[in-house]
């Protein structure tokens, strides 16, 4: 009889287990979003917002192409031929790295306007999303 009574004691301690309670407090989980990508969401909006929402003139002839879903670890956006979003990118700017380190190139900043890009992208990335 007493492995009967074991068993029946062990099958009550299991069917007790099963009924506590799990902890209510969640998780807390990751964004899952990179420094870089960060960096370049706010960078990006704020190009877009003060570039071409308000129809800046200086930026007429382009089209803004966002590639921030890049898998490469470097999100980017491009300023391309205004309608031509497979043209050549005449702007690239794009963060990588841990730090999330935003970087511009292209033969826009061999132009007059290169100043006021690079003034604009160093705002941006400094958290300021203003269009002064």
């Amino acid at each position: 009889m007493r492995p009967l009574a074991s068993a029946a004691l062990i099958a009550a301690l299991a069917a007790l287990a099963a009924c506590q309670s799990k902890p209510s407090a969640p998780v807390s989980q990751p964004s899952g979003k990179s420094a870089a990508l960060r960096n370049m969401e706010m960078v990006a909006k704020a190009a877009h917002k003060c570039w071409f929402a308000s129809r800046d003139p200086a930026f007429r002839e382009y089209s803004f192409a966002n590639e921030l879903n890049s898998f490469t670890g470097r999100p980017r956006f491009l300023l391309v031929p205004k309608g031509n979003f497979g043209g050549r990118p005449l702007l690239v700017v794009q963060a990588e790295g841990s730090a999330g380190q935003v970087s511009a190139f292209g033969p826009m900043l061999d132009t007059a306007a290169a100043p006021r890009i690079s003034a604009d992208i160093e705002r941006w990335r400094r958290g300021n999303d203003s269009c002064a």
